[in-house]
């Protein structure tokens, strides 16, 4: 049997759980600062020796780490304590219990009831710089207890005892303990507070499930925000009232001539319900005045000769327009937005704009400065690619950069006088944190139009300094896309997406001071057995010093 190194795996899903059974946690070769604990035996070898793993090993770095004291375990009599007043402390604490069962064993009851004992959830910290998605951490013999001004803390806070606890606590058969936090503090929270990644559905569907697997994925890295590509050439995904057949038409194919799909809006919903119950805002997009083949296949109206092209299931990009022209053109955005606005709580809404080869620079403007005004009227902000720099972005809009080494010092000068007029910029430039790009010239996923972008290089760069001469405060933080022309499920999205997914969520959330490329590649692979517990069929990096695998039988 062969893993992933650069080749698509065929690995069946629940072989990873099991090889996550018998996988202990280790990193060879670590430095002081990040110390690891050694190599155990694999192949059904006991954690009873292992030392628990140190505070400090987790993805993202946390700001402030003070190891010490005894290390807290849990055992069959742990409960996990909540406030009693805060529902919102009550279903973290139902998540974590859901998450810890299954592995342990144990029956974990969540419990309103004070206690001094067991794994304490509280809210209300008096701590101000901990913000709204800050937390502590406190580890000892009798508890370990995670304090949080804010429920999105809390949940944080949660997803970094997972980290500390040995990597076949994902494991959703019971395994075999001790299940030990190592004693100590931390004290942390985020650097940027936006900490996003982006779903491609449009060039090939992705079902509500495989989303909902998706979003676990991304909230175990502290991300906040799930930006949801919903329309494109290949495919539109989102029912709209007004407009039936964008969903039943427009949505009935993609990249390759296969069935498609769309979301109702019920479905719609579901995801930003899943979304928020991992404490993330749900951006949605929809492209425009480009990417439209398929509302233009939808509605022969929306094309300025009035005749629809056929549906596209190609992969080639800029050919397709919106007709500045047309009262039509305006009557579909407003309503294509009034809809998706009611059906979505977050602040943003994303309109595109990106790659509008075919419609002039004056048609472009007048596209925008409408399309902007709609959603502004709808109560939401303005999302765009960074073309958006080159209109006449609204006071208050976030342009999303996606440019790479190659892009001009014109396009680039562009975005960062825009910023420095107050447009708030997103960072995902597509040689570094675009998670679709292969990782080099023997991957057979992905593309390669931005370079090959290996783990290292997604990893090394600093959000503040990567625009020359962009405000601080105006850098809004970083997100990661993965775009679908070539990923068809779940497993295409595991490989591409790790092991960089939580790189750039490192780079999102951890001081600037903690971003050190030796030290990081120790704590990610310390998560290499974690990924394969998680069901998660990952890319084997030479870069990254993972532990050893077990031999595969036969």
């Amino acid at each position: 049997m062969r893993l992933h190194t650069t080749q698509r795996s065929a690995l069946p899903r629940a072989l990873p759980r099991l090889l996550g059974s018998l996988l202990l946690v280790t990193a060879a070769g670590v430095s002081t600062a990040c110390a690891a604990t050694s190599a155990s035996a694999v192949g059904g070898g006991s954690t009873a020796s292992a030392p628990p793993r140190p505070l400090g090993q987790v993805v993202p770095a946390p700001a402030s780490v003070r190891p010490g004291g005894s290390p807290y375990s849990i055992t069959g009599a742990t409960r996990i304590r909540v406030d009693g007043s805060s529902g919102e402390a009550r279903r973290i604490g139902e998540y974590l219990a859901g998450v810890l069962r299954p592995s342990t064993g144990y029956s974990l009851p969540v419990t309103d009831r004070s206690g001094h004992d067991g794994i304490r959830l509280r809210l209300g910290s008096r701590d101000s710089e901990l913000g709204a998605e800050g937390y502590t951490l406190t580890s000892g013999h009798g508890a370990v207890t995670i304090t949080a001004r804010k429920p999105a803390g809390l949940f944080h806070g949660v997803q970094t005892l997972r980290q500390l606890l040995p990597a076949q606590v994902e494991s959703d058969s019971r395994q075999k303990g001790p299940w030990k936090v190592a004693g100590g503090s931390i004290t942390d929270m985020p650097r940027y507070a936006y900490r996003g990644a982006m779903l491609d559905v449009s060039r090939h569907f992705f079902s509500v499930d495989e989303v909902k697997r998706y979003i676990d994925q991304i909230a175990l890295y502290k991300m906040n925000t799930f930006h949801l590509h919903l329309s494109d050439d290949q495919g539109w995904r989102i029912a709209v009232d007004s407009w039936p057949k964008l969903a039943t038409y427009g949505g009935s194919t993609e990249v390759g001539g296969g069935p498609g799909g769309y979301y109702t809006k019920s479905q719609y919903k579901e995801i930003v319900r899943y979304a928020a119950s991992r404490h993330m805002e749900l951006v949605p997009e929809i492209d425009m005045p480009g990417h439209t083949n398929a509302a233009l296949a939808s509605y022969a109206e929306l094309n300025c000769d009035g005749v629809a092209p056929p549906l596209y299931t190609g992969t080639k990009v800029g050919f397709s327009s919106l007709c500045a022209a047309k009262d039509v053109t305006y009557r579909f955005i407003d309503d294509v937005i009034r809809e998706l606005a009611e059906l979505t709580p977050g602040r943003y809404i994303h309109i595109g704009g990106d790659e509008a080869h075919s419609t002039s620079h004056e048609d472009y403007a007048r596209i925008m400065e409408r399309a902007q005004a709609v959603v502004g009227k709808y109560g939401k902000t303005v999302m765009g690619w960074h073309q958006l720099t080159g209109a006449a972005p609204v006071e208050g809009a976030v342009a999303q950069y996606w440019g790479y080494d190659r892009t001009s010092a014109a396009d680039r000068q562009q975005v960062v006088d825009a910023a420095k007029n107050g447009t708030r910029l997103v960072l995902s430039p597509a040689d570094r944190v675009y998670l679709d790009m292969k990782y080099n010239d023997q991957t057979v996923l992905g593309l390669k139009w931005a370079g090959l972008v290996e783990v290292q290089r997604s990893y090394d760069w600093d959000p503040a300094t990567y625009l020359a001469g962009t405000p601080a405060d105006a850098v809004l933080g970083v997100e990661a896309p993965i775009w679908a022309e070539t990923l068809t499920d779940s497993d295409d999205i595991d490989v591409m997406a790790f092991p960089r997914l939580p790189g750039a969520a490192e780079l999102g959330w951890s001081p600037a001071e903690t971003h050190d490329w030796d030290t990081y590649k120790v704590r990610l692979a310390a998560l290499g057995p974690r990924f394969t517990a998680l069901g998660i069929d990952y890319y084997r990096s030479p870069q990254v010093p993972w532990p050893a695998e077990p031999a595969a039988a036969g």
